[in-house]
């Protein structure tokens, strides 16, 4: 088993880092790991990630999301197996603490890549870095879901609307 656990400084309102974090399709825009991310349902997703070449398609099942505060996840695939959680934590009024933990499992030919040391630590750093200069560079959230998942009961919250002057598709 693998533990990976990282933190970053933002600085952001935590709001705003929680709902830029739960636009999940979003990831790509900052990513260079995560290729492709769509919606199942609200605590289904399916990711397609990958360096180089390599690619690895999964869906995860988010157990436990709470506004402002933390989304817990675990895969749904068993190759390899891993569930995690992040978290949001208020420095100041425009500064975030972001802490991603995960527990890693190898199995079978996807689990090369968590096999080596230190390497899914420094994968999750670098990722955390990206989103740091993402989301400092716009500011605020392009959006965002308010809802709460708990012990798999999902209860929807008012979907948060950018405040962008920008106007968004479609227009007219």
């Amino acid at each position: 088993m693998n533990t990976v656990e990282e933190t970053i400084e933002v600085a952001v309102p935590v709001r705003t880092a929680y709902n830029q974090w739960t636009q999940f399709e979003g990831f790509p825009r900052f990513s260079r790991v995560v290729k492709r991310i769509g919606q199942l349902t609200p605590s289904v997703t399916a990711w397609v990630v990958g360096v180089g070449p390599l690619r690895k398609e999964f869906e995860a099942e988010i157990v436990e999301q709470i506004p402002d505060s933390h989304v817990a996840w675990r895969s749904l695939d068993h190759s390899p197996w891993h569930e995690g959680e992040v978290e949001f934590r208020a420095l100041a009024q425009d500064r975030t603490a972001i802490t991603v933990r995960m527990r890693i499992r190898r199995r079978g030919a996807a689990g090369v890549l968590t096999a080596v040391p230190g390497a899914a630590g420094r994968v999750v750093r670098q990722e955390l870095a990206c989103f740091k200069e993402f989301i400092e560079g716009l500011g605020e959230a392009g959006g965002g879901w308010r809802g709460t998942i708990r012990k798999g009961h999902i209860r929807p919250g008012e979907p948060e609307r950018s405040k962008s002057q920008v106007p968004t598709w479609p227009v007219g």
